[in-house]
């Protein structure tokens, strides 16, 4: 299995499978307020969107299962059948999703089916994540490692505006009896009729995982017990939590704009459309000056300027509540949190060699993102109506921001370094 550089076409054609992944996985979001009347009728209004919202976080919990299943088997196997796993396990459970039907056509029945599906969503992306920044890392020419790795984000960022601009759409068009019937389901329909270019395009990647990183089983096995023992595992968990909240914070805020600011659909949906074009263009920006300056300036300033801002702008937003003010909100969070994303996955790929790259990137995302930006939309959900303060999602995100500051203090430049092959290479 000899390991071969990529051209541009296979790197973009990776970018966009994950693109497709992260979009079936985040229209979820955008449409629980929907997805909580269809499933939980029986609820009221607030419980509903509660349990909509739980169910989403039900997802992440089987992300670090499949980072470690799925992680495991690409620094094994190779990046490119792990990629196609996660492929065809995202590509069953989004299909099990749009096809399962309501409470009032199977009653309880209705609800399990769903988040047995968010399960394997769950189970698959957390597989993604690893392999397919594995991938882009070692595509990469070595002046140019965190340009390629943030286009990781850059998807996420154009599936973001995608999904948002479907859901505007959507709600401009249909009635709210329509969209509850049946428009919720178009977004993962979609996605369905997509995935045939999506399986075709990973079928044609290239394998990047050095032949002799593979073959070494024993290495593997090593590099695991390593991993364990690694403080960059909890470093980067926490680092990951600054950026993880905030990004589902900033998905929520779509439906922190219809339930709480009591602005249209139409108009919160813009803010995904927003929040997805910024990301786009601050994961860009941010993985070329991440080669250019080094990691640590851009993991650190952003995010010291996420914890200083957000609070001051949501209590902005909460006194001047229209949809100039959300988009505008929404998109400097987005802004901020994707200059980081590649300087971010890169340091944590370059701090461990292949035999455990994969896994350990695998791992310490899903991590983070189950255990902070899963239960994000859940936490601020039940905190606002807990206590009835709007400001609830700027105290998280301040909060897990600040830790991850104090961790990125204690993390290495890593921007000058060379790829390693062996385990005990570990940094």
């Amino acid at each position: 299995m000899a390991a071969t550089r990529p051209g541009t076409a296979i790197v973009l054609a990776a970018v966009i499978c994950n693109g497709l992944e992260f979009f079936d996985f985040v229209a979820y979001a955008f449409f629980a307020q929907t997805i909580g009347k269809v499933f939980f009728p029986g609820a009221g209004s607030a419980l509903a969107l509660l349990l909509a919202v739980g169910v989403f976080g039900v997802g992440f919990i089987a992300r670090p299962l499949g980072s470690i299943v799925i992680g495991r088997y690409a620094d094994r196997a190779g990046r490119r059948p792990a990629l196609l796993l996660s492929a065809v396990l995202m590509t069953l459970s989004t299909v099990a999703l749009m096809l399962t039907p309501g409470y009032a056509s199977i009653g309880l029945y209705a609800p399990l089916l769903i988040t047995l599906c968010r399960l394997v969503q769950g189970f698959a992306l957390g597989g993604e994540t690893g392999p397919a920044t594995a991938f882009l890392l070692e595509s990469a020419p070595p002046h140019q490692r965190a340009t390629y790795v943030a286009l990781q984000m850059g998807s996420q960022g154009i599936a973001t505006a995608l999904a948002g601009g479907l859901g505007m759409g959507l709600a401009l068009s249909l009635s709210a009896a329509q969209m509850q019937d049946w428009g919720w389901r178009v977004p993962f329909a979609i996605s369905t009729l997509l995935i045939p270019v999506a399986l075709y395009l990973r079928f044609q990647m290239p394998e990047t995982l050095p032949s002799q990183a593979g073959a070494a089983s024993a290495a593997t096995h090593h590099a695991g017990r390593l991993l364990w023992r690694s403080q960059h595992v909890v470093l980067g968990i926490l680092v990951i939590a600054g950026g993880t909240v905030s990004t589902y914070i900033g998905s929520y805020m779509t439906t922190y704009g219809a339930t709480v600011l009591h602005l249209p659909p139409a108009d919160a949906l813009q803010t995904a459309i927003a929040t997805g074009l910024t990301m786009l263009a601050g994961a860009l920006l941010g993985g070329h000056l991440a080669d250019r300056y080094g990691r640590w300036p851009l993991m650190f300033w952003p995010r010291l300027a996420t914890a200083l801002v957000c609070l001051p702008m949501f209590s902005w937003l909460i006194a001047h509540p229209h949809a100039m003010a959300l988009q505008l909100i929404s998109a400097t969070l987005a802004l901020l949190t994707a200059l980081t994303a590649g300087a971010v996955l890169t340091t944590i790929c370059e701090l461990f060699p292949a035999t455990q790259r994969a896994a350990a990137l695998a791992l310490i995302y899903s991590v983070g993102v189950s255990l902070f930006g899963g239960s994000a939309q859940f936490v601020v959900t039940w905190l606002i109506a807990l206590t009835g303060d709007p400001m609830a999602p700027a105290w998280c995100i301040a909060a897990t921001s600040i830790a991850a500051l104090v961790a990125t203090w204690r993390l290495p430049e890593t921007g000058r370094s060379q790829l390693t092959t062996s385990a005990n290479s570990t940094r």
